[in-house]
């Protein structure tokens, strides 16, 4: 398994990973018509090339193929937290969040914040992520539940 930082050639393979990722949800938590209008955002958003383009990230890839990665954009916000389906709850989450979060503290952050899936919330939990409320968004006129969180970053 191999962390490196995102570049900008990274980008189609990143929406690939995206793509998965939605695709892969327990139809349970998130219903088909949810994972289509949520996994057609990296072909049509311009806020999600941003992300890349400007973003600070850092992925994982074994053999040169890329599993999991994570965005902080702007520099306070984790913007981008996926995982292709067949590597969910393997640790890959729980690496790229401590790695966001220790750059965020060299940088000198005071907090992280970001809007969590039904999904994602949970390992944000288990990892000292305070919920500051449950929020309604909607993503191609379909509606969406979603946890808006922050972390202090506490100084070691």
């Amino acid at each position: 398994m191999n962390l490196r930082q995102i570049t900008i050639k990274d980008q189609l393979e990143l929406k690939k990973v995206y793509f998965d990722s939605i695709q892969s949800l327990d139809e349970k938590i998130y219903s088909q018509e949810q994972k289509r209008a949520w996994s057609s955002q990296a072909w049509n958003n311009p806020n999600f090339d941003k992300s890349i383009i400007k973003g600070n990230g850092w992925l994982i890839s074994k053999e040169g193929i890329i599993s999991a990665f994570a965005i902080r954009y702007p520099t306070d916000r984790i913007a981008l937290f996926y995982c292709k389906g067949k590597y969910q709850r393997k640790g890959y989450g729980s690496k790229l969040l401590h790695k966001l979060e220790n750059e965020a503290k060299k940088e000198g952050l005071v907090s992280l914040s970001t809007e969590a899936s039904l999904i994602s919330y949970k390992l944000f939990l288990k990892n000292e992520w305070e919920i500051i409320r449950k929020e309604k968004v909607i993503i191609n006129n379909i509606f969406f539940e979603r946890y808006k969180m922050t972390k202090i970053m506490k100084v070691n």
